[in-house]
């Protein structure tokens, strides 16, 4: 299930305004409580974060991580994830590993951690050992 964006300039100004700010690394997320059950987010990649193609990398690896993680029947939040310069360089597991603790910090449930919830991404894939003989030059 896909979110309910954020799309206007004065929206994204009431959320900084009188949002309450949480900081990782890769991430910040902007949270604003509302008087709607409807959870809305907005994705934001600045030209610091660099060109075009590292800011809609960054904005991919957060909507996957989103998706993952925001249970969209928590009420009514108006929430902003802000990219910072590390994000597009990240793997995806750990920004995914970012938006769980933001959420826990910010006091957000958290789907991944419900019971019978898939496993998240928050660690590296395995690596497959290639058995002995093959892939060795000769």
């Amino acid at each position: 299930m896909r979110y309910r964006p954020l799309r206007h300039n004065n929206e994204f100004g009431r959320v900084y305004a009188r949002g309450k700010a949480y900081v990782d690394h890769a991430l910040v997320l902007y949270v604003l409580k509302t008087r709607t059950r409807q959870t809305r987010v907005g994705l934001t990649a600045t030209k610091k974060v660099g060109c075009a193609v590292r800011r809609n990398r960054a904005r991919r690896v957060m909507k996957a991580a989103i998706d993952e993680h925001l249970d969209y029947n928590i009420g009514g939040y108006n929430l902003i994830f802000v990219a910072r310069a590390a994000t597009p360089g990240l793997k995806s597991w750990q920004v995914s590993r970012a938006v769980a603790r933001l959420f826990k910090a910010a006091g957000l449930p958290d789907r991944a951690l419900a019971p019978g919830a898939p496993p998240p991404a928050s660690r590296p894939p395995r690596r497959k050992e290639a058995p002995a003989g093959e892939g060795a030059a000769p």
